[in-house]
């Protein structure tokens, strides 16, 4: 698309964090590439990042989609100036007003002088202040339409730590608000956020749901078995003491075997006895509550225990023979990776090293753009912890799992629904008691005789095959995005 007015067909998307921890914007930069024939900057933080709790986060890279198309360029920031965990309370307020003021400086810097004259800035949001302010003057004075994608409010995730009653949080919705209506254009990623702006915001958006692109799809068995090759090391090494993963099998040497597949010849086979894969991706923030995770997993261990009767040595050693020989079991070993980066995750990997677990077995990791989608493609169960700060968003993790055919079970809040089709593609829960119901449920006759999961799994992929995330982008986005071009440029 070749622009009116001399420009050249230009869009700018903005990203106050870093760019390999927001696949949405990423997704946004290769449509405004690919389906607009636009050159794209991407503006965003490279290297360390620091979230608003000032916890320090190395930064990622970006999908080789992004990286590989010639027309998308990154602009990476520096984000400065560091500041040290445990800053004293009475210095935070004087943090929270002089750390927008250095970012508002960067920000413009990077989008009226670095960057060429854009016709459009796409932004995300949150983080509200300072980016809503700097890319409403950066439009202004390079005369460029302005666009927010709201994934969320930006005042919520601050109430997080400050408590709505905080005058900085009220400041901040105004901020946010006021900076937020001042834009040419909105997206949203659900209805009720949909609804929430238009009643209480006095903004119109358009919701673009979150869809996944074409590289999260069901694995192979071929690529499940390169994939756990290569993390093989990494599956079998607790957090803690020995596992009902690592025991036993830590002594295996053999590179054509993993936790769960086995290589003879040319013919890759699933081990019958090997345990449940189930994935969890979180950001280790407050906002999800890993902590019914853990308590889910040890009543999965205790109530196997008692259904089994199993209150000796004996009978569990007699237990783990039968499992070796490769006979099949009622219910499976589980095996969690939880996956992401966050200020939480020492403290509950801690937690988890003291845990003394039978059955069940965590192992964390951080994966890259294109091991990530293989992982989820061969997992068994994906569960999400996702609460919303504002109740109206929706969890991307959950999207991609149902790209790859994963079947989900999810944390019931207000608009999950719009997501998860409770018992078609997943279920819900609201404790860790009742994930541990499901949990029990799902894998009971693991791996061939649980219909349930297998029910959930059609579902799931039934659903990946339905929509795809350029197709939602160009029925929804395209129209919006290109006549606020043509309206700017008049």
């Amino acid at each position: 698309m070749a622009a009116k007015g001399g420009k050249r067909g230009r869009a700018c998307v903005v990203v106050l964090g870093d760019i390999g921890r927001s696949p949405r914007m990423q997704y946004h930069a290769l449509s405004l590439a690919r389906q607009v024939s636009l050159e794209v900057d991407i503006v965003a933080y490279g290297g360390t990042s620091f979230s608003l709790m000032f916890e320090c986060c190395a930064g990622s890279e970006p999908h080789s989609a992004v990286l590989e198309h010639q027309s998308i360029h990154i602009h990476k920031m520096q984000q400065w100036p560091t500041f040290p965990r445990g800053v004293p309370s009475i210095l935070k307020p004087l943090v929270l007003l002089i750390k927008p003021v250095i970012q508002v400086l960067v920000l413009l810097w990077f989008l009226c002088i670095k960057i060429p004259a854009p016709d459009v800035f796409l932004v995300q949001n949150p983080p509200s202040v300072p980016t809503l302010v700097a890319v409403k003057w950066a439009s202004w004075l390079r005369r460029s339409a302005f666009i927010v994608d709201w994934h969320n409010f930006g005042y919520t995730l601050l109430a997080l730590s400050l408590g709505r009653s905080s005058r900085f949080v009220a400041i901040y919705r105004w901020f946010e608000r006021h900076f937020g209506k001042m834009a040419d254009g909105s997206l949203c990623v659900t209805r009720a956020m949909q609804h929430e702006l238009a009643q209480n915001w006095g903004i119109k958006a358009t919701v673009l749901y979150d869809q996944p692109p074409e590289f999260f799809r069901p694995a192979s068995l071929e690529e499940k078995h390169k994939l756990f090759c290569r993390l093989d090391k990494s599956l079998r090494k607790p957090l803690g003491v020995q596992d009902c993963t690592s025991t036993g099998e830590m002594l295996n040497k053999d590179i054509n075997e993993t936790v769960f597949t086995t290589l003879v010849g040319t013919d890759i086979t699933s081990k019958l006895d090997r345990p449940a894969l189930i994935v969890s991706s979180t950001s280790w923030t407050p906002d999800e509550d890993f902590g019914i995770l853990l308590e889910a997993a040890v009543m999965y261990d205790r109530r196997v225990a008692a259904i089994l009767n199993e209150d000796d040595s004996i009978q569990e050693e007699a237990l783990w023979k039968e499992m070796q020989s490769g006979k099949q079991y009622l219910y499976p070993r589980l095996l969690f990776v939880i996956t992401g980066k966050g200020p939480e995750k020492e403290k509950y990997e801690e937690k988890i090293s003291r845990l003394h677990l039978k059955r069940v077995a965590f192992r964390t990791m951080w994966l890259s753009a294109e091991d990530y989608p293989l992982l989820l493609g061969s997992a068994d169960l994906g569960v999400c912890l996702h609460t919303s700060s504002s109740g109206l968003d929706l969890p991307m993790k959950v999207v991609d799992m149902f790209g790859c055919g994963l079947p989900v079970c999810a944390v019931s809040y207000s608009c999950i629904k719009e997501l998860v089709q409770v018992e078609k593609n997943g279920l819900l829960f609201s404790s860790s008691s009742e994930l541990a119901d499901e949990l029990l449920m799902l894998f009971k006759g693991f791996p061939d005789a649980c219909d349930s999961l297998k029910g959930l799994r059609n579902g799931a992929l039934e659903m990946s095959s339905s929509r795809r995330w350029a197709t939602e982008w160009e029925e929804h986005a395209k129209a919006l995005i290109l006549e606020v071009i043509s309206k700017n440029l008049d």
